[in-house]
């Protein structure tokens, strides 16, 4: 898709008041102009599993007391901001390949190995989510492969990871000691039992650890969104056609 410099500050800061204001409308706003905005239904990010980041996060603090409720706090905090980005993310490898002429042409080629013409016009779903016929398998993966080595696509998406990491999500982590509810422990040391607050549960060395972790999880499944949002954009090109 070819933007003119105008329409790609726009179409930026559409992105930017979405993902660091919060403000729904843009999304909506960047769908109707790329023209996107009667494939809604076929725009699915899969979105971090919250049970796999609360594992990854458990795995970096294995030896501390209560790990299972700073998970839990922590997920739920910052789940909304990935998903944020998550969306933002399917959005621009959606877009990218549902307008890339040239591989949708190629994937239409292969379309017509297995399907009529007459039924293109019913179908719902393309290859989405296939995982038997070789051939497209191995287009796809081909595809993959050109965008993990595109250097440039890279840096794009990596850079704009790591700033919306370091600027949404890596103050919550280093003040997630004020989100914690407060712990009780019983104090067994005296003749009478007495129940006490914690002091700080997470030192800065945990709360790093923590934020490494995150960034890691977030950093990796965003450039994986990303491709599989493209080939669902190819996808949905080639069904386009028959529309």
């Amino acid at each position: 898709m070819t933007v003119c410099k105008s329409d790609y500050e726009l179409y930026s800061n559409l992105q930017h008041n979405f993902l660091y204001k919060k403000d729904i409308n843009s999304i909506h706003m960047l769908l109707n102009l790329y023209d996107l905005e009667d494939n809604i239904r076929n725009i699915y990010p899969k979105y971090i599993s919250i049970k796999h980041l609360r594992n990854r996060i458990k795995r970096c603090l294995r030896n501390k007391r209560g790990k299972e409720l700073i998970a839990k706090n922590l997920s739920d905090l910052i789940h909304e901001d990935i998903n944020r980005l998550e969306l933002s993310l399917y959005l621009d490898g959606y877009k990218e390949g549902y307008y890339d002429k040239r591989r949708i042409n190629i994937l239409e080629n292969l379309t017509i190995r297995y399907y009529l013409i007459n039924d293109l016009y019913n179908l719902k779903y393309l290859f989405h989510f296939e995982d038997k016929k070789n051939d497209i398998l191995d287009y796809k993966y081909n595809i993959f492969n050109q965008i993990d080595k595109d250097e440039d696509l890279y840096n794009y998406l990596y850079k704009n990871i790591n700033n919306y990491v370091a600027n949404i999500i890596k103050n919550k982590v280093f003040h997630l000691n004020k989100y914690l509810d407060k712990q009780l422990t019983i104090d067994y040391n005296s003749d009478i039992a007495n129940i006490k607050e914690d002091g700080s549960l997470l030192t800065k060395n945990d709360l790093s650890s923590i934020y490494r972790e995150v960034k890691k999880v977030i950093i990796r499944n965003g450039l994986k969104l990303y491709k599989d949002a493209y080939w669902n954009g190819l996808n949905d090109g080639v069904l386009k056609r028959y529309r």
